[in-house]
């Protein structure tokens, strides 16, 4: 019964935040009508629609690796091309409906029982790739926000001025990560069941692979944004993962509303919301 009242909360309070968000957005573009989103995704250059495609793409490649870390990670042996099947519409289906860890454990655990993993060793490889996605979010996200921290928006509620803090401590996690695979490897024991940290080369792999993931999410962005948008690259890196985290922390399906009004916010001074707006639904 605690449990159930616990989903229908989480579900409750994602509701609440997808509410929030589209009413703050019809707020921003309550001067724009639906035409003039659409003369906004139209005025994309088509190259660059398709570069966003290519990116897109490899981006789920890089994403279906996570699976293929896994297995390296228990020991097991399965074709690759089974693994990145399975990695690829878990993430798919993970990202677009949101609560990852329920949907897209769910449809590993359909794929890999049939192919005759065992159930421990699906969950070892489901806890494996949800750690290695949040790997990715503090490496990158770490990282850039020491290098350009950003302001971040009152509508957050959060007790920084900037991103800075919470940069430091996202690097401090990877790194304390990293040294405990090297100076004291050790096992969980979870349920009565032992979990072994990977070992130093499967962690670094972890934290490589899944920096690539955000670095390729932020540049698909990036080569969407009007081509009046003076902009760098570490600049757009820094306020994509913002926004994603936020996203994704809220259990919003795809982060929507959560992830287009930070995105609103950081670039409202350089074009028009419509424009933005044009380019976060690409």
């Amino acid at each position: 019964m605690l449990k159930k009242l616990r989903v229908n909360f989480s579900s409750l309070f994602s509701l609440l935040l997808l509410t929030l968000a589209c009413w703050a957005i019809a707020h921003e573009l309550g001067t724009y009508n639906f035409q003039d989103v659409l003369k906004a995704l139209s005025a994309i250059p088509k190259s660059h629609l398709s570069g966003a495609i290519w990116l897109t793409i490899l981006g789920y490649l890089v994403m279906a690796s996570y699976d293929i870390l896994g297995f390296s990670y228990i020991g097991r042996h399965l074709s690759w091309n089974k693994i990145a099947l399975a990695g690829f519409i878990s993430s798919v289906f993970g990202n677009t409906i949101g609560f990852a860890l329920f949907t897209g454990s769910a449809i590993r655990y359909r794929f890999y029982t049939n192919w005759g993993i065992d159930p421990l060793d699906i969950a070892k490889i489901v806890a494996f790739v949800n750690f290695t996605f949040w790997l990715g979010v503090f490496a990158v996200a770490g990282a850039v926000f020491i290098l350009n921290p950003l302001i971040i928006p009152a509508q957050l509620h959060l007790p920084f001025l900037t991103v800075s803090p919470i940069g430091y401590i996202f690097i401090l996690i990877v790194a304390a990560y990293l040294l405990s695979s090297i100076i004291h490897p050790q096992s969980l024991i979870i349920l009565g069941k032992t979990f072994h940290l990977p070992t130093f080369r499967i962690s670094l792999a972890q934290v490589a692979v899944a920096g690539l993931d955000w670095m390729i999410a932020a540049a698909t962005l990036y080569i969407l944004l009007p081509a009046n948008i003076n902009i760098s690259y570490l600049e757009c890196l820094g306020f994509y993962s913002l926004a994603m985290f936020a996203g994704v922390i809220s259990n919003v399906p795809s982060g929507l509303g959560v992830f287009e009004i930070i995105i609103l916010h950081f670039l409202a001074s350089h074009a028009y919301d419509v424009a933005i707006l044009g380019t976060t639904l690409a």
